[in-house]
């Protein structure tokens, strides 16, 4: 059997603004663009022929759809010239709402875009206002539509839940809505209060207050239960989709150890035992690269072991779970597994170990018992 292809994910690390949640790097200023694509084509030329074919182009952010249509172009062209693509390639791009206008669409249309990930976080504008988002329920509904009109059958939602603005009724309410517009795929994700971030400041001085464990826990079993019991599959802790065919195929390499390129500032990478990632700083990107270096912040190689406990944590985030053998069968093991089994955390069947849904609740957990 050949081996899976891997993935390939470009960094595109300019926002209009910052969202007070957000911890992802990216800068406002578009003083750069320019510089960062000319590095961004020396960093793509460097990699070339280290890879073999790739299945699935990510386009990710900062916010992509910022750039305008002949700058994407150009970084396509270059990637196209220099690197391999299967024929059949998921080539998506992340994009806000109200950058989604006709001739934006049919831009990324003709460019071959075949994936579109709205990032709507709401179907409330005071939680959208709240959330510092640019753009409006009423831009999200229009983008939507727009998207349809153009033949897009494969658009992923990102939305947020979790917060102490909102309650279950009103969450139900926002699934409700985005399932009206029945996306292939929803990518919901509990908010978190990171470090460095405005939330994260404005917590620590008791401006923001935070659900408890259990509300969290509350939140996550409605909206698996709810989109489960409206068809979609809940395949990863934070996705689900409408069948097979619509899981993101390049989120899967993350998750299955698939061999990934990133490219761009604070991008990763991984590649069998080894694993880098860039610099988080367009300036001191650009720089390395106009001096002919690469901007690789840190790189490490995994032991074997490294890498069985990587495929652990990471299989246990996914319904596929893992390999029973990746765990050790000694006593203890064995009773921890069986005491798992009985508590309704895991199953066990096939030679797999797969959690359930309450086994998704304490998926980071899991693997620190083995």
């Amino acid at each position: 059997m050949p081996p899976p292809h891997p993935g390939l994910y470009i960094h595109i690390p300019f926002c209009r603004s910052k969202c007070p949640y957000c911890d992802f790097y990216s800068i406002v200023s578009k003083s750069f663009i320019q510089r960062w694509l000319d590095a961004l084509k020396k960093e793509i030329i460097y990699y070339k022929g280290q890879f073999t074919q790739f299945d699935s182009l990510y386009l990710g952010g900062g916010t992509p759809s910022l750039l305008d249509p002949m700058q994407i172009e150009t970084i396509l062209e270059t990637l196209f010239a220099n690197f391999d693509f299967a024929k059949n390639c998921e080539t998506t791009i992340e994009a806000n709402p109200c950058d989604l206008n006709h001739d934006k669409i049919k831009s990324l249309k003709g460019l071959g875009f075949n994936r579109i990930s709205v990032g709507a976080q709401s179907f409330e504008d005071k939680l959208l206002t709240f959330l510092g988002r640019k753009h409006t329920v009423k831009d999200i509904k229009k983008s939507i539509h727009i998207l349809r009109s153009f033949g897009y059958k494969n658009i992923s939602l990102d939305l947020i839940y979790g917060f102490k603005e909102q309650t279950l009724n009103t969450w139900k309410k926002t699934l409700e809505q985005a399932l009206s517009f029945e996306p292939e795929h929803l990518s919901c994700y509990q908010l978190t209060i990171a470090n460095g971030t405005p939330f994260k400041r404005k917590k620590d001085k008791g401006l923001l207050k935070i659900l408890s464990q259990d509300d969290e826990a509350s939140f996550f079993l409605f909206t698996s239960e709810f989109l489960e019991g409206h068809g979609y599959k809940h395949y990863e802790i934070s996705s689900f989709a409408r069948n097979n065919r619509f899981f993101s195929r390049h989120n899967q390499k993350y998750w299955q150890h698939i061999p990934y390129l990133g490219l761009g500032p604070g991008a990763h990478s991984f590649n069998n035992k080894s694993r880098w990632w860039n610099i988080s700083s367009v300036k001191q990107y650009c720089d390395l690269l106009d001096d002919g270096q690469l901007p690789v912040e840190i790189s490490e190689d995994l032991t074997d072991d490294q890498l069985r406990l990587e495929h652990i944590f990471l299989g246990l985030r996914t319904r596929a779970g893992i390999e029973i053998n990746l765990i050790s069968h000694d006593q203890q093991n064995r009773a921890i597994l069986s005491g798992l089994e009985k508590k309704g955390f895991i199953k066990l069947e096939k030679g797999r170990l797969t959690p359930t849904r309450k086994g998704f609740l304490v998926a980071d957990q899991l693997p620190l018992m083995f």
